[in-house]
């Protein structure tokens, strides 16, 4: 007598039904919001195989956007004690990651996230919930202000992968690292720690800081 069910997934197919149901999960709900008990009931497999196969949750979310590289990781790496060179680390951690091996695999992960609402919901999540809460963590911000802070300085880095990177516009696109770091890190550490004009309850500067309107510094034309 033939039993009701039906093969039983092998390990590859196992990773890859945990794989698409976490890809569902973060694009619906979001990383903090998904849960690996709702992803295990998606994929039909107790959590305890998700622990297996990926460890963290964190490292799932890695594997579903396909990112080369942990950027928790990464900004965590040589992190200053000093709050104000905070936006000068992030700025040359970004530069070091994009001009190496991994960033050729990067540009392949934003390229390919970009055709599609659904991978750029995933990209935009994993942004959001492993580099830029990352990156403002050391400030002690409320959460409001962390999102207020974290999304400008997600302006000025976005835009900077997209102008240099994805799109090759000259001549930030061949610039030296040191001279994108000299007139970019300035405005990065602004939106992390200046005094931002907002109405209806513009948040204040962190504690410790010293508000500062930072000028970009020229760079020489020889």
């Amino acid at each position: 007598m033939t039993g009701g069910r039906g093969r039983r997934p092998g390990a590859g197919d196992t990773r890859s039904l945990i794989l698409a149901a976490a890809r569902d999960a973060f694009a619906e709900h979001g990383f903090e919001a998904a849960t690996l008990r709702d992803i295990g009931q998606r994929a039909g497999v107790d959590p305890a195989m998700i622990h297996h196969w990926f460890g963290t949750k964190e490292k799932l979310f890695q594997a579903v956007v396909n990112a080369p590289v942990d950027p928790q990781e990464v900004l965590a790496a040589g992190l200053p004690d000093d709050p104000e060179r905070l936006g000068e680390h992030l700025v040359r951690t970004l530069l070091t990651v994009w001009d190496s091996p991994q960033g050729s695999a990067a540009l392949v992960v934003v390229r390919s996230s970009m055709r599609s609402s659904r991978g750029a919901a995933l990209l935009r999540e994993f942004v959001l919930a492993r580099v830029i809460r990352t990156a403002v963590a050391p400030l002690g911000l409320t959460e409001d202000e962390a999102l207020w802070r974290g999304n400008l300085v997600a302006t000025q880095l976005a835009g900077l992968v997209m102008v240099r990177y994805v799109l090759a516009v000259e001549p930030l696109a061949s610039t030296a690292p040191d001279d994108v770091v000299a007139v970019l890190a300035p405005q990065v550490q602004h939106y992390l720690t200046g005094e931002l004009a907002l109405t209806g309850g513009p948040p204040r500067s962190p504690s410790g800081a010293t508000p500062r309107t930072p000028r970009p510094t020229p760079r020489s034309s020889g």
